[in-house]
């Protein structure tokens, strides 16, 4: 059944020019950065808040210091790197079947796999502004910093990721519903489709439908394709059997 599904998977990436992947936490498991939700995931872990409170703009200003422990402790892997996922993703990019990338994730590892046109809809640890003056920093900067970084200015630097109550970049959500609009084929993976506002953005798409996941996910029915495994196994597989077809 497993075969059955992956060779399917491969015929609909045949024939697809403007695939796109929405993709969320589960996509970056394999590289060894935990998801939020599962049951050993961040969520379900004690701490003296919850993560989302701590990971929220409230708390960011009324304990900066807390907030940064926390961050560094639980959000940041320097080391990790993409996984089968990822490169299959980029190399998909590379041979012109997907068209973009829509991610919810914020650890940069779609660009380190090489690809290029990666939507990010919370953001990125690897940017961090200056809430002052607006200058630039790299993740090694908050990696090398301790208690609460700050700007040459004296300003607080805040990572450019989208906390809990914030607006998602308007840029991000007008790229994400264009590239979800004119896709052939779109594939939901690695999410449980519980994160909103970034959830709802598949819920209008009417084509062909794709979705990797572990567990069940509000659109299975609506699905083309189903497919309960890991997404770095299932769609290097894929991209095995494209290879064969295109021997």
């Amino acid at each position: 059944m497993e075969e059955n599904a992956q060779a399917k998977l491969a015929n609909m990436l045949k024939n697809a020019r403007r695939a796109v992947f929405f993709g969320g936490a589960g996509v970056s498991t394999e590289s060894g950065i935990p998801d939020f939700r599962s049951t050993d995931g961040l969520y379900h872990q004690q701490w003296s808040d919850p993560p989302e409170t701590i990971l929220s703009h409230g708390y960011f200003w009324a304990k900066t210091e807390a907030f940064y422990d926390f961050y560094r402790k639980k959000m940041l892997f320097p080391e990790a790197k993409p996984n089968p996922a990822h490169l299959a993703l980029a190399e998909l990019e590379k041979r012109g079947i997907l068209s973009a990338v829509i991610t919810q994730n914020i650890d940069g590892l779609h660009q380190l796999a090489g690809s290029k046109n990666v939507i990010e809809l919370h953001g990125t640890v690897l940017v961090n502004s200056c809430t002052s003056c607006g200058k630039k920093y790299t993740l090694e900067d908050i990696l090398q910093s301790q208690g609460v970084p700050r700007c040459a200015c004296g300003g607080v630097i805040k990572p450019d990721v989208v906390l809990y109550g914030e607006q998602l970049p308007p840029g991000a959500i007008e790229e994400a519903l264009y590239a979800i609009e004119r896709a052939d084929l779109l594939i939901i993976g690695g999410t449980s489709l519980s994160v909103y506002p970034a959830a709802g953005f598949v819920e209008g798409y009417r084509g062909p439908l794709v979705i990797i996941n572990r567990s069940p996910t509000s659109m299975d029915r609506r699905a083309d394709l189903c497919i309960s495994a890991p997404i770095g196994k299932t769609l290097a597989s894929a991209m095995e059997l494209l290879e064969q077809d295109s021997v």
